[in-house]
């Protein structure tokens, strides 16, 4: 994929959540919650601001984040579905590592 967001955009691909249930039923694809979990596969330069210079983004390329439930924009690049969110739109980041 050779797509560069811009400014404060960030490119995310959901992360797949496991099979869902509900008691002993099992909900299908169309009606399940899309996760809003993602791994950032993109980030712009950064927001830019007032007095010219640049912000650059908390997140990198790698990072897991949460995001809203209605953020961004869904976009299907090389066959694969991604979501394209401004920066303030991401809620947190997930820590990867585990500590003791």
């Amino acid at each position: 994929m050779d797509v560069r967001p811009l400014h404060d955009r960030i490119i995310v691909r959901r992360l797949v959540e496991g099979e869902q249930k509900s008691g002993a039923i099992i909900i299908p694809d169309t009606a399940r919650e899309k996760p809003q979990r993602g791994e950032v596969i993109a980030a712009g330069s950064g927001k830019v601001k007032d007095d010219g210079t640049r912000q650059p983004p908390d997140v990198k390329t790698g990072d897991l984040i949460l995001f809203g439930k209605y953020s961004g924009q869904e976009v299907r690049l090389d066959g694969e579905d991604y979501l394209i969110i401004r920066e303030e739109d991401i809620l947190g980041v997930l820590d990867t590592t585990e500590q003791k």
